[in-house]
């Protein structure tokens, strides 16, 4: 038989069943279109991801406090569980700047407070950031300005308020050079951020930032830091000077085994390679499961070719006993089994790319970073694999069909 007469007699077969076949690609293009949507969201959760990022410069070294008893834990997670880590000191951050290849540093420290002006009060996380924070992390201003290292080392009460917290205190009323209280302290409004929207889960429009010294003194009553973020002069000599850091707090903090660190020093490309990593493997756990759904699929492919075939046991026969080879029918069947999933895939991957455009756009309205994009790979793997599972999962109801004796087959009718 010419395959061109394969395909023809496997259609005529498909169609005549024709409900059957069309629950049949409709169950395989679920599983397909998953692995779909999974790709594309996998993608625009990564650019969602990293594009947190871009608002940190690439030159940066960030030095976070550490608890060396339980493998290491950021600052944000320790203080998250209530540990008082003193581990990093305004003094390390003056150490720190000293390297050679370090242009400009400030150490942070956060807290939550309201902020009031007359007779609006707000809660908002407070940013306690040094003066050069503007310049490491590319803090835009639409209003006023960011305080100076001057303002910061005099302990002046100043305040940059966020976009949205701006507009929630003051309305249309002008900020600058106007007083909110912080925990019954009076602050004057330097300045009022850009709108810069969330990232990481906090919403940088309506915070607010004070001087590190400011925050450490008038509100905690200590010199200890949350962090340090260090701007690196040559980028040539990043892992180098990373190096030099952690010799320098270790002799600071008098520290002879690594291993019992109580900070961590990371680059920005090791933050970025991590989250590409966590999201990479999210994405992988999801098409396995996907994956998975799709063998079951095959499964139920060899159940309905299997009951195809007991249903045209005397096509069977009658076209074995007209001459009709073993492989023809074998081939005929397997077809059979590989245009459905072939036609699940088909339907499955313009499915999925459909409702990934829908994703998205909804991401999108929520003014979320995301990007519509499908791999190419993607679509070849889902293709691929269906049609796979197809050959793979039709060869025992083939194998049954070219094996049926002509003769038996006949007298079964």
């Amino acid at each position: 038989m010419l395959f061109r007469d394969v395909l023809q007699l496997s259609y005529l077969a498909l169609v005549r069943q024709k409900m059957r076949t069309v629950l049949t690609v409709i169950a395989l293009s679920i599983g397909i279109s998953a692995v779909i949507i999974i790709v594309s969201a996998g993608r625009g959760l990564e650019s969602l991801v990293l594009g947190e990022l871009d608002m940190y410069n690439a030159n940066t070294l960030n030095i976070e406090v550490r608890v060396p008893s339980k493998g290491g834990s950021g600052s944000a997670t320790s203080m998250a569980q209530g540990v008082n880590i003193t581990s990093l000191k305004n003094s390390d951050m003056e150490e720190i700047v000293k390297h050679p290849n370090i242009s400009i540093a400030y150490n942070y420290v956060t807290n939550q407070q309201m902020i009031k002006y007359r007779e609006e009060s707000k809660s908002s996380i407070v940013f306690g950031y040094g003066a050069n924070a503007a310049l490491i992390d590319n803090i835009k201003m639409s209003e006023g300005r960011f305080y100076d290292v001057e303002e910061e080392n005099s302990l002046a009460q100043v305040i940059v308020l966020g976009f949205k917290l701006k507009d929630e205190l003051f309305g249309t009323d002008d900020a600058i050079g106007k007083n909110v209280f912080v925990k019954g302290k009076s602050f004057k409004v330097v300045g009022v951020q850009a709108k810069r929207g969330a990232s990481f889960g906090i919403d940088f429009d309506k915070i607010v930032y004070i001087p590190t010294k400011t925050l450490q003194k008038k509100f905690l009553g200590t010199d200890y830091a949350m962090g340090i973020n260090a701007q690196v002069i040559d980028m040539s000599q990043l892992e180098s000077t990373k190096e030099d850091v952690e010799i320098i707090l270790r002799e600071k903090h008098d520290i002879t085994d690594p291993d019992k660190d109580d900070f961590k020093v990371t680059t920005m490309d090791e933050i970025r390679g991590t989250l590409e990593t966590v999201v990479g493997g999210i994405t992988l756990l999801l098409i396995a499961l996907v994956c998975i759904s799709l063998l079951v699929g095959g499964v139920g492919i060899t159940n309905i070719m299997y009951v195809t075939v007991t249903e045209r046991t005397f096509e069977i026969g009658l076209r074995k006993s007209l001459g009709a080879k073993r492989k023809d029918v074998l081939w005929q069947f397997l077809t059979e089994a590989m245009m459905l999933t072939f036609a699940g895939g088909i339907v499955g991957v313009i499915f999925g790319i459909m409702v990934s455009y829908v994703i998205y756009l909804g991401a999108n309205s929520f003014g979320l970073k995301w990007v519509f994009e499908v791999p190419l790979y993607s679509i070849i793997l889902s293709i691929g694999f269906s049609t796979s599972v197809g050959l793979f999962f039709g060869i025992y109801p083939a194998k049954k069909a070219a094996s049926l004796d002509p003769i038996v087959a006949i007298r079964k009718e």
